[in-house]
């Protein structure tokens, strides 16, 4: 299921207190060794609801908002969107549980995942994807010792998460963005390999921001940060007493996206229920967009959540409406991942030991039952609109923050800023990350540092003199300058691809790798995410 969002907090744990806590042995912070791939699921069954009730399953998480809100709570209602226009009710179980053979078998009709849970199971789930619920904005979060600025910098340290869930996706993708390969530890002393992100796992991310917590307190040193759910994300840094810093959240990096899985034979044998449940939680959606305040009582009472609780965990949600849904699937959202995008994302991060059962991602897909829910154009007018969400700075604008930075190798023609055709699809590769950056990060900017080769620098400052290897020096600033602006048009020339979101910057020769003269010739890409 998806994360839940408990109230039980630490948050009045100062270090030393957490130090106590690590010493009596608690909170739980047993950290376990890494599963195996999924390798079964109970047998496919058809879900038979009784009584015209359909049973869903739900977790503690505000992204169900607009369903909660569709059926006035957990227990079935007569008086509901889904009784009164699409003739069945709905009753709503909480549950944590990881455990999808229920849904497999047909004891219960839906439930809700992230698409790379999907990835991670693939062919074992016989279900059916008819909607995106919404993305979460900022309840995930990356933890980390105050001197770590970017994922880069994470390479040779461990970390703490849970395994197959959102949180251990986040950190692989951005580790894979970044080109730091991961590995995983069954045990926190087993050796980190010095050029790898190093996961260890704990049973859920709660656990894992207690065992890093505990860790900083007791100065063990063996721990450099945890992927976590809010609110521990905050509890662990506010605890910390500035050791610890919130390297960066899910708030504007769009790939982590709640969908509902719905029984397979259900869904076959009851194609216009599904359709109904789909449209009831599209209008759900809709009315707690407009209004977010209608949902807080609801919400309340269903989580046992305070008021204020519930206007703060709507805020780090995005209920999806019909045209994103549209966008989502079909792979044309332009500020955000797709279905498609980030499935098969997952499973390239998962790699094919652990995400074997592959399936195609459209095997999952039933785009009629989108369709049907406007075919009498209730959700007309709409649009796919997704916006940045920024966090106010101390000097009153928007923050940003480096997250990563990536080398990315274009070929140019020799004294040149035209690009080769001999490589273009080396070069379009490269140009599709930057791309692929600004569309799943809403808000956020990339810098291109150009760099040129000077290892005949120093040849020529002692053949031709000082002022020679001034000038030629120059020659390579501006020749790197003219490949970024090359790069930056080619970029710009994709449609809806923003100017200010692109800047530029003239390196030179004054950073070579050290790995030879065509290493030197390189661009960097450096990606700022908006906070």
């Amino acid at each position: 299921m998806r994360k839940p969002c408990r109230r039980v907090t630490w948050a009045s744990l100062t270090m030393a207190g957490w130090m106590a806590v690590a010493l009596a042995g608690e909170p739980k912070t047993a950290v376990v060794p890494a599963r195996p791939a999924p390798a079964a699921l109970a047998a496919a069954g058809t879900y038979e609801p009784e009584d015209g009730i359909i049973d869903i399953e739900i977790s503690e998480y505000a992204g169900y908002a607009g369903l909660l809100y569709a059926n006035g709570g957990l227990e079935p209602n007569p008086d509901t969107i889904f009784a009164r226009e699409y003739g069945f009710q709905v009753r709503l179980a909480v549950s944590e549980a990881e455990d999808w053979s229920p849904l497999n078998a047909g004891g219960i009709a839906a439930a809700s995942t992230t698409v790379d849970v999907l990835a991670v199971y693939g062919s074992l789930l016989k279900v059916r994807v008819p909607l995106l619920l919404g993305f979460s904005r900022g309840t995930d979060g990356l933890v980390v010792d105050r001197e770590i600025r970017k994922i880069n910098d994470l390479a040779g340290k461990r970390i703490a998460t849970c395994q197959f869930t959102e949180a251990d996706f986040f950190l692989r993708y951005l580790a894979s963005e970044a080109s730091v390969p991961v590995r995983t530890l069954d045990r926190l002393d087993d050796p980190a390999d010095p050029g790898a992100i190093n996961l260890v796992f704990t049973e859920d991310a709660f656990g894992a921001g207690d065992l890093y917590a505990a860790e900083l307190a007791a100065g063990t040193g063996r721990l450099a940060g945890c992927v976590t759910w809010d609110p521990k994300t905050s509890e662990v840094v506010e605890a910390s007493e500035g050791e610890a810093r919130l390297l960066v959240t899910n708030r504007n990096l769009l790939m982590v996206a709640d969908i509902l899985l719905v029984n397979a034979g259900f869904a076959d044998a009851r194609p216009e229920w599904v359709a109904g449940l789909v449209k009831g939680i599209l209008q759900g959606n809709d009315a707690v967009r407009n209004d977010p305040s209608a949902a807080v009582a609801v919400l309340a009472k269903a989580f046992h959540w305070t008021a204020e609780d519930t206007e703060t965990e709507l805020s780090k949600v995005h209920l999806a409406n019909w045209p994103e849904n549209m966008a989502f699937f079909s792979g044309q959202m332009v500020n955000a991942g797709s279905f498609s995008h980030i499935y098969e994302t997952a499973r390239d991060i998962y790699g094919p030991e652990i995400a074997r059962h592959a399936a195609p991602p459209r095997s999952f897909l039933s785009p009629s039952t989108l369709e049907a829910a406007n075919r009498d154009g209730t959700f007309a007018g709409q649009n796919a609109e997704i916006r940045p969400m920024a966090s106010a700075s101390r000097d009153g604008g928007a923050e940003t923050q480096e997250l990563l930075a990536k080398d990315l190798y274009f070929y140019f023609n020799p004294n040149s800023a035209v690009l080769t055709q001999e490589r273009e699809a080396e070069n379009q590769a490269q140009l599709e990350t930057i791309l692929r950056w600004l569309q799943v990060s809403p808000g956020s900017r990339i810098l291109l540092r150009g760099h040129a080769d000077g290892s005949r620098l120093a040849e020529i400052n002692e053949k031709e003199g000082a002022a020679k290897a001034r000038e030629a020096r120059i020659i390579l600033k501006n020749l790197s300058q003219e490949r970024c602006a090359a790069l930056r048009e080619r970029l710009l020339a994709v449609p809806r691809t923003e100017g200010a979101r692109i800047e530029t910057h003239a390196i030179g020769a004054d950073e070579p790798t050290g790995r030879g003269p065509d290493a030197d010739r390189r661009v960097e890409a450096r990606w700022y995410t908006l906070e």
